[in-house]
């Protein structure tokens, strides 16, 4: 590990490569201990599995040499794939099955050493497969609800790197997978010398779009061998019951493979070349086939060309995002641009919904035209019911629309109509279901369908469930949750008896399952539930860290100068005593918006059991830090042109969150610490810059100068450099390395593969404020991306963080009076 440190004076520099540190051990104690587990319920709703999580595996496990391949990460020797912002593949150690509602339990005897996936259950509720990794392959197992023990599927290594890679076929009998292909022989060897230069050309049209780190994109012909031969997969049917292989096809680069709802189709999505050195596998040339159950083929849907100059905030043109319809034996719909796939190209309507039935011999018919942006489609479980969801990302607005697909005659509904970043009037999402065929569609209940949502208040979230009436299109409210508590639906028990499974938590009670059962109907009051129900526990798990109840939270809210409302939580550390000032770590995220009023809105809960995880700011609460945790740091304005004030709301929604946290009394004004991730690493990065008000920062995985990488776009900013060169600049830290004012503390993942915060950001940053006598420290984590993964990084990174403030914040001198 890389460590860099500058401080005043010429030249003064410190370089070191270090071990890993550990941070104190009452930290150490709160980051190793269990997280609550993962739920996984089956379709049935008659039993759950509890998974285990790996928060943070060895980083032998995220170090593990892998190739950067159009965009995926994939580790040769045992094809396991990086996400996009972390290192490794997640995965789960243990799993307990779960009855319900009764709650009986079974430790499921996983395999030794088990990292393992979550599973997929059958729709019939009885089976389930996962994956397993080792350090050769990803394996396939299968488990059924009533045994404790699971079986591996021999013969099979599954290869995730173009997407999922098991899916049941609607039997519930077989399943359908990617494996690496039989025989596939050594990978292809790197030439011992260039065969000549690597060119590209441009012919003058423009085509502004997303830029990618080098070694996430193709660059030169070996990369194209090497994605084609870890890219190829071979399907597979396999039988749950025997465990018998039957392959499909020819090995080929298949990114979608979507069986239709009656099984006699199987919809087939295969990435060709030409590839491109520019943009990653999805907008590569694509064949869209229908294959027949047999693996033959019998329609050619679409071949979508290269698609390596989409604009930013736009899609490719064509057709896209081909779909079935879940309550059709067979029947296609896919997505069409009407504007070139251009936000800036204004037309009436945005996109058009095409329908093909099998035997899919005709012209495809126009279902429906959307007038903002094609976001998705939830079908109703009978007729033709569907909501379609349309958005304009850029003015920040959604609709859904109430869509009748067998009488398409009939004027579409709209069935809400609002800001997409309205928290407090959102509808919530419909319950769904399972069908027979593994299809999910929206639970009815005669002319009624449910909706669960975050219920986010004033008082902070209380998760609701609505029943929303199809012919009248009102609601019900049928359960919130109370202000003490946070409580929110998870899935029906029996939706005729109205008994339903929550999750539920308070500040001293760990996450449990409970099952709702109606009491009776009361008078109904605004925004509150027409039944009451009492509490049955499903589980009792125990607490993992008691020491953490000792923490206290609150909901503090303030204005900023300009009116607009704001909102933090507020921490205090175990055994806090009132009237003490602290020293105050300040951590937070800002969001652009296009209204004032959503800008100011709650979220989250203070009801919430108290768990650290990966929000590692909370871990300085365990060395007497108060925490200004989640201050709404919005930016509001015109959309075409909302960061022209970035700095100037910047430092207002700073400089309220401060005064209001010390007007409490719990905070000293003269030892405030400020940080970040990501976007929010750019914002303290820039508060350390242009304000006084914190005495050291600690910014993590940013980019620090707008100019790098993001050159045509970043955030909500749709204005290229050349377009806005000035406002570029302004929000760019880089620029502006000669004004730092505190101490500043970057860190990065030296893998980063988030395409606008590459580590040459901190890299650079550090180089510029080292160069102007700033006081400025660089950590680089090996093989970690924009998250942090691995045990070792995150205690190091604990240690860094908990030094940095301790020197520099907790016991920082007072500051000298100005004259």
């Amino acid at each position: 590990m890389l460590c860099l440190a500058a401080g005043p004076g010429a030249g003064r520099l410190l370089a070191e490569e270090t071990s890993y540190q550990k941070p104190p051990k009452a930290v150490l104690e709160v980051l190793h201990a269990p997280l609550p587990p993962d739920a996984s319920l089956n379709p049935t709703h008659d039993a759950m599995i509890l998974a285990a999580p790996v928060s943070f595996p060895p980083i032998s496990h995220i170090a593990l040499p892998a190739l950067g391949l159009a965009g995926v990460r994939v580790v040769p020797r045992n094809r396991t794939v990086h996400g996009p912002y972390g290192s490794g593949q997640d995965y789960w150690s243990a799993f307990t099955l779960v009855s319900l509602p009764g709650g009986a339990r079974t430790s499921v005897a996983l395999p030794a050493g088990a990292k393992v996936g979550l599973p997929v259950w059958s729709a019939d509720g009885r089976r389930y497969a996962f994956t397993n990794i080792t350090a050769e392959a990803i394996e396939l197992w299968l488990g059924a609800v009533g045994s404790d023990s699971v079986r591996k599927v021999e013969g099979v290594r599954l290869n995730p790197m173009l997407g999922d890679s098991l899916q049941w076929m609607p039997d519930q009998k077989t399943l359908i997978v990617k494996t690496v292909p039989e025989g596939q022989g050594p990978a292809p060897t790197e030439p011992s010398a260039p065969k000549g230069p690597h060119i590209q050309e441009s012919m003058g049209g423009k085509g502004a779009s997303s830029t990618y780190e080098v070694r996430d994109v193709l660059k030169n012909v070996h990369d194209e061998e090497l994605f084609d031969y870890y890219a190829a997969s071979q399907l597979m049917l396999v039988d749950a019951g025997t465990g018998s292989l039957k392959p499909l096809g020819q090995p080929a680069l298949y990114e979608q493979i979507d069986p239709s709802p009656d099984g006699r189709y199987i919809l087939v999505g295969k990435v060709q070349r030409p590839y491109s050195y520019l943009t990653t596998h999805d907008h590569f040339p694509t064949a869209i086939e229908l294959w027949d159950s047999e693996g033959r083929l019998a329609h050619k849907l679409a071949t979508l060309p290269l698609a390596d100059a989409v604009p930013i905030w736009g899609v490719r043109t064509g057709p896209r995002e081909f779909r079935w319809r879940a309550t059709e034996p067979a029947t296609l719909l896919w997505a069409e641009a009407q504007d070139g796939g251009d936000w800036k190209i204004q037309v009436p309507h945005r996109d058009r919904l095409m329908t093909l039935k099998a035997p899919f011999k005709g012209a495809p018919a126009e279902a429906l035209r959307t007038e903002m942006r094609f976001d998705g489609i939830t079908w109703g479980e009978k007729g033709g019911l569907a909501f379609v969801t349309e958005i304009d990302l850029i003015k920040h607005w959604t609709k859904t629309l109430a869509v009748d697909f067998d009488d398409l005659k009939s004027p579409a509904r709209v069935v809400w109509d609002m800001s997409s970043d309205e928290s407090y009037k959102f509808p919530g999402y419909p319950v769904l279901r399972a069908l027979p065929n593994g299809f999910h569609v929206m639970e009815q209940d005669g002319d009624s369908v449910f909706l669960s949502g975050t219920g986010a208040s004033v008082d902070g979230d209380r998760p609701f469930l609505d029943r929303l009436d199809l012919k009248t299109l009102k609601t019900e409210r049928l359960f919130r949750c109370e202000k003490t508590a946070y409580e929110r639906f998870v899935a029906w028990s029996d939706v005729r008896a109205r008994r339903f499974i929550t999750r539920r938590e308070t500040p001293k009670d760990f996450p449990n399952y409970v099952l709702r059962v109606p009491d009776k109907q009361i008078p109904a009051a605004e925004d509150e539930a027409v039944w009451t129900s009492s509490a049955k526990p499903i589980t009792l798990m125990a607490d993992p860290t008691p020491e953490l109840r000792l923490i206290a939270k609150r909901l503090v809210s303030y204005k900023r100068k300009d009116g607009i409302d704001l909102s933090f939580t507020l921490y205090l550390p175990p055994h806090y005593k009132e009237g003490t000032r602290l020293p105050a770590v300040l951590y937070a995220y800002p969001l652009d918006y296009t209204d004032p009023k959503m800008a100011g809105q709650v979220k989250g809960s203070t009801q919430r059991f108290t768990t650290f995880g990966y929000r590692d700011h909370l871990y300085f609460l365990l060395q007497g830090y108060a925490v200004i945790d989640n201050p709404l740091m919005p930016v509001v304005g015109d959309a075409n042109k909302i960061y022209d004030t970035y700095m100037e709301q910047l430092v207002a929604g700073a400089q309220a969150a401060v005064d209001k946290a010390v007007s409490l009394g719990v905070v000293d004004r003269d030892r405030i610490g400020v940080m970040g991730h990501s976007h929010g690493g750019l914002m303290t990065a820039n508060l350390v810059a242009h304000t006084e008000l914190f005495r050291a920062g600690i910014a993590r995985s940013g980019a620090y100068n707008r100019t790098l990488k993001t050159a045509f776009g970043f955030q909500n900013e749709r204005r290229t450099l050349w377009e806005a060169p000035e406002v570029y600049t302004k929000v760019s830290p880089f620029f502006h390395a000669n004004e730092m004012k505190a101490p500043l503390l970057l860190i990065h993942g030296e893998d980063d593969a988030n395409p606008g915060t590459v580590s040459l950001q901190s890299e650079q940053f550090f180089e510029a404020i080292r160069g102007n006598g700033g006081v400025v420290r660089l950590v680089m984590l090996p093989s970690e991306s924009h998250w942090y993964q691995s045990i070792e990084s995150n205690e190091h990174v604990l240690h860094e963080m908990l030094s940095w403030f301790d020197r520099w914040v907790k016991n920082a001198p007072p500051k000298a009076a100005k004259l």
